[in-house]
């Protein structure tokens, strides 16, 4: 009876062996991805968004359900589960997304961001602007814990900022980006630091301490591209921006008061205030805001000839669901000022689900796993293991389009491999973080890449190229590596596998 459960539990084991695909075929779904997307990018350009991406993303999922169904015999069910795990885990995003469009719309026509903007263009020289801008979001972002907050809030009034002194949108998004993700990299309230630390077992304040090797040269060599391009680029005429602040102090009723409610809004981050909590008091703030400061904005909304309760309500409900736009004279400003509200997030919803379609399906039938194993075969030595480590996160970031099953999945990858080289846990979570959370918002179809995309206006592939400090975090993640600075290993470098026994312990 023992040898025939122990037959039945070999052959078991065979049959899930024989059903992971092999690298090579799991690969084809991703490169259908990246061929439907290297056409449609081109010819929708900032159109693809809108429907394009999402369709390449469902029928390079069908790809994929294809050959697991087809060739491996996996059960629809399963595939299916796998997506709704997927989509599950994204849900908090998704209301997230939803209150971030509300807020975009109260924060302008409530005054918020026209007086942040008004104040600094009177406040920020063009040549210092970029630097300056990096600094800022690094520092909200650090306070706050939250890059999806900073950029969605202070980082849509310094766009506002950088477009008036003449600065490309391009520019102006990379440093936003680089010092938001600088600030939710390192600070103890961000839940991407936690998350990595928790995933591999490092002490969080360990894992912070240590990412310091990494992130500060990244972060030093940043601030000087922005500081050299400010004073190459800043040379806008001072009148263009002291007609962009009097055109905003005409059309706003601009207020010292309405600055209050960023304040309130840090104080609720600052006390742990859960995020969708947070910003959706933001939001009613805001909307208290336009009722109180702006009621002359409400009336042009609602196109009445008075302010009655109807008008009001109608207006102030479509501040925060639906798209507004205001005339100033200025096209610049009139760009600048409207709004889509809520419902200017449902494309990058759509988006967001159906590439967690393509990565739930990915993980169901196998594939992702049968391509990370390709990665761990080549961990030898501690460079290896980091580069690997690399890779394997931006495969994930790419495959799964969301950066929290990234550091999950690469975080548990490597976890015990790390161990049975004698590689200290603080080196995988610091090479987690250093290639997958920032990194994920340079990826069209990650979640974060479609979210800040949508809220700055300006799309992942225009801004890619300046976000310095997300390019440089996973090569000087690397290049420490190859350095050895900082980097204990207790086993020799020359064992591999579990086999590998302790021959000194680190200094």
């Amino acid at each position: 009876m023992i040898t025939f459960a122990s037959s039945n539990k070999k052959k078991n084991n065979m049959d899930e062996k024989s059903k992971i695909p092999t690298p090579v075929i799991s690969l084809i779904p991703l490169f259908v991805l990246v061929a439907l997307l290297a056409m449609v990018i081109p010819i929708f350009g900032g159109d693809a968004l809108l429907g394009g991406s999402q369709v390449s993303l469902l029928i390079a999922s069908s790809v994929c359900v294809g050959i697991a169904m087809i060739k491996y015999n996996y059960k629809w069910s399963s595939l299916e589960e796998g997506m709704a795990k997927n989509i599950k885990k994204v849900t908090p995003a998704i209301i997230i997304l939803l209150l971030i469009g509300a807020i975009s719309g109260t924060w302008m026509l409530s005054g918020v961001v026209p007086t942040l903007i008004y104040y600094g263009l009177h406040t920020l020289t063009p040549q210092i602007f970029l630097a300056s801008c990096c600094l800022i979001c690094a520092i909200v972002s650090v306070i706050t814990g939250s890059s999806w907050t900073t950029i969605a809030t202070i980082g849509v009034a310094l766009l506002g900022i950088g477009k008036a002194q003449g600065f490309e949108a391009g520019w102006i998004a990379g440093a936003i980006i680089s010092g938001a993700y600088f600030g939710d990299k390192i600070s103890p309230l961000s839940d991407t630091t936690v998350l990595a630390s928790s995933t591999t077992g490092t002490k969080l304040f360990t894992h912070i301490r240590y990412m310091l090797v990494t992130t500060v040269p990244s972060i030093i060599i940043t601030l000087i591209i922005f500081t050299i391009a400010g004073f190459l680029k800043g040379n806008v005429a001072h009148e263009q921006t002291v007609l962009f602040a009097d055109t905003l102090a005409q059309k706003f009723n601009l207020s010292p008061w309405l600055l209050l409610v960023p304040v309130i809004t840090g104080i609720l981050i600052l006390i742990k205030l859960p995020t969708i909590i947070t910003l959706f008091i933001s939001s009613v703030i805001a909307g208290i805001c336009i009722l109180i400061f702006q009621p002359h904005i409400l009336l042009q909304i609602a196109q009445g000839e008075t302010l009655d309760f109807t008008t009001g309500f109608k207006a102030l409900m479509t501040s925060v669901f639906g798209s507004t736009s205001l005339s100033t004279g200025q096209p610049e400003i009139d760009a600048l000022v409207a709004t889509r509200g809520m419902r200017g997030m449902m494309d990058t919803i759509w988006l967001i689900i159906c590439a967690m379609c393509f990565g739930g399906v990915m993980s169901a039938s196998g594939m992702i796993r049968s391509i990370t194993d390709v990665f761990v075969r080549f961990v030898r030595k501690p460079k290896s293991a980091v580069c690997s480590t690399v890779a394997s996160g931006l495969f994930f970031n790419t495959c799964t389009a969301d950066q929290y099953l990234s550091i999950i999945l690469t975080g548990n990858l490597f976890k015990e491999l790390y161990k049975n080289r004698g590689l200290e846990s603080r080196l995988l979570s610091r090479t987690v973080e250093d290639s997958v959370t920032v990194t994920s918002v340079l990826i069209p179809w990650n979640s974060c890449g479609m979210t800040q995309a949508t809220v700055l206006g300006v799309s992942t592939l225009t801004y890619l190229p300046y976000c310095f400090f997300n390019l440089l975090s996973p090569l000087m993640s690397m290049i420490i590596a190859f350095t050895g600075f900082k980097i204990k290993q207790t086993f020799s470098s020359e064992l591999s596998g579990n086999n590998s026994k302790p021959i000194k312990q680190a200094a």
